[in-house]
């Protein structure tokens, strides 16, 4: 059971800015005044012959215009099928158990595959992990770029080609490398032709699914300033899946932490890395390099993920935390969002206590750290690098 997700700041004057410059009519069930996206209690669960997965068990969230939101967790935690269960690009075995996914007020997961063909690439595209995979090896960049410009937007082969080369002036690559084929390109250069063919539509959202992995850190560095460059010029909003918990406080404004398919913890970058109030998040912070503290062995976290085919009881990350109670193990936390606007899912922050936890580790507490609790009384670190 999920709590109502809050409000965020009034977000009016950034939609009709942006709702102003779109290039395309909105959808024409949009309602008025509706968020850009809103996913409430989604459901995704893969059927094995050894059982069903619950990968993704009741993730509420939202996304406001022009925001930027990370998605972070342990491999496995659900953050991809998360994402591709918005326009449903899930493998064959996978299925929406229930739950909504509102689009300007249009709820996608009842849509047939014909109708979602409205919404993929033309308002969410998506950048995928892998680009030399994600492309086809046998067709010219620039053919796989206009593509989607001839079947969503009926433009002609001309047309498309030439905004194709146009996109890919926009994302840093000369027009004429469009003649040239994938295996020609660098990692960055395939990187960048994948973000021109999300960009093709001028959708409203597009999620990246991991779109630094496998890129040197100078060419990570490049991509993430051009993402965040699109953002600003394009307003886009734009959901980022990844394990780096630095490119998240780089460019993200929120973050949502999973686990075991439920979210743990979500809140605005700032407050989660300054603050982290869920045992989960303490670990994964604690577990990432940190070049302005002393010298000191990495944190891990205990044991491993549940098999999602049987979770356990209760709170998924009982058997791994530190400040293991009793009723951890037999009752699932709710969902409380506390004044500074945090939301978490965890028995040390029930209604009320307002982000101060109400118990300290049990004698008998599990993993060999206990993690550290920021009090909210705390005064923030002067520069967010500091918190992370």
């Amino acid at each position: 059971m999920t709590t109502p997700l809050q409000p965020h700041d009034d977000q009016a004057p950034q939609a009709a800015k942006i709702l102003g410059r779109r290039q395309w009519p909105l959808p024409r069930h949009a309602v008025a005044g509706a968020p850009l996206l809103e996913v409430e209690d989604l459901k995704t669960h893969f059927e094995l012959p050894s059982g069903t997965v619950h990968a993704v068990d009741g993730v509420s969230f939202r996304l406001d215009y022009g925001e930027a939101l990370g998605i972070a967790g342990e491999s496995g935690c659900g953050k991809t099928t998360t994402a591709l269960s918005l326009i449903r690009l899930l493998p064959s075995n996978a299925r929406i158990v229930s739950g909504a996914i509102r689009l300007y007020g249009i709820d996608l997961a009842p849509k047939t595959e014909r109708q979602l063909q409205r919404y993929r690439w033309r308002e969410i595209s998506i950048v995928f992990q892998g680009a030399m995979n994600a492309l086809n090896p046998v067709q010219r960049v620039r053919d796989q770029i206009a593509e989607p410009l001839e079947v969503r937007l009926a433009m002609s082969a001309r047309e498309a080609r030439t905004r194709a080369g146009e996109l890919l002036e926009l994302v840093g690559i000369p027009k004429k490398r469009g003649a040239a084929y994938p295996h020609e390109l660098s990692g960055g250069m395939r990187q960048r032709a994948m973000i021109a063919m999300a960009l093709a539509c001028d959708p409203a959202i597009i999620i990246g699914d991991e779109p630094t992995t496998a890129l040197d850190v100078m060419v990570q560095a490049q991509i993430l300033a051009l993402l965040e460059r699109l953002r600003d010029e394009l307003n886009l909003s734009l959901i980022l899946i990844t394990h780096d918990l630095s490119v998240i406080a780089e460019t993200c404004d929120r973050v949502l932490i999973m686990y075991a398919g439920r979210v743990a913890e979500e809140g605005s970058v700032r407050e989660v890395f300054a603050r982290p109030r869920h045992p989960y998040t303490q670990k994964l912070l604690s577990a990432f390099p940190n070049i302005q503290a002393d010298r000191r062995t990495l944190d891990v976290i205990p044991g491993s993920p549940p098999d999602l085919r049987t979770p356990p009881p209760g709170c998924r990350f009982h058997p791994r935390c530190a400040f293991a109670m009793p009723v951890c193990s037999e009752v699932v936390p709710p969902e409380v969002t506390l004044a500074d606007g945090v939301r978490l899912a965890c028995h040390l922050y029930p209604a009320g206590t307002d982000g101060v936890p109400v118990t300290v580790p049990p004698a008998n507490a599990v993993g060999p750290t206990v993690p550290l609790v920021v009090s909210p009384s705390d005064p923030p670190p002067e520069r967010l690098e500091e918190a992370v």
